[in-house]
């Protein structure tokens, strides 16, 4: 088979071979390179087609293999080796501690922002974040179901006043 035969025989499955590349990858522009890395070791390689066979399957085989060996070589890349003694840092992806300082000092904020509430709307509004039913409130308390209601709505309310007089105050 002469070049020029190769060629257009290239060109005219290249609608074929573009849809699988873009099947393979899920995104156009790798789909795009995939088809030109595809094409540019398929004429390269031209002396190892065998005339008679089937060239669009030779074709989809060699971007399939140049498909996976990209994948791995992208998998390798992402894979750290750990080289300390108690291999702790393996695979771990991120070279950055956690640090709960922020998060802590927000609890301890919102804990004395709930513990400056009335009592009368504290203890109700606590009972219910621990978890206890507006029931269990109110026949701990010896109040009235609404009662308790309404003085969980009004803790919450003047906590997230608080809160948004206290964060606006913060904002430059």
């Amino acid at each position: 088979m002469s070049t020029t035969d190769f060629n257009q025989q290239l060109s005219s499955l290249s609608g074929p071979l573009h849809t699988f590349a873009y099947k393979l990858t899920k995104n156009s522009e790798e789909a795009k390179d995939l088809y030109q890395e595809t094409a540019f070791r398929a004429i390269s390689n031209v002396d190892k087609f065998i005339p008679g066979t089937n060239l669009k399957a030779w074709l989809l085989t060699i971007m399939k293999n140049i498909f996976i060996n990209n994948y791995r070589k992208n998998v390798k890349t992402r894979t750290i080796i750990d080289s300390t003694e108690n291999l702790y840092y393996i695979n771990s992806g991120t070279a950055s501690i956690s640090n709960n300082a922020e998060s802590n000092i927000m609890m301890d904020e919102l804990g004395s922002m709930v513990e400056s509430l009335d009592e009368s709307l504290r203890v109700p509004f606590e009972m219910h974040y621990l978890g206890h039913k507006y029931q269990e409130i109110a026949e701990t308390l010896n109040l009235p179901l609404g009662t308790v209601k309404s003085r969980i709505f009004f803790a919450r309310k003047e906590l997230k006043e608080m809160i948004e007089k206290r964060y606006q105050a913060s904002r430059p």
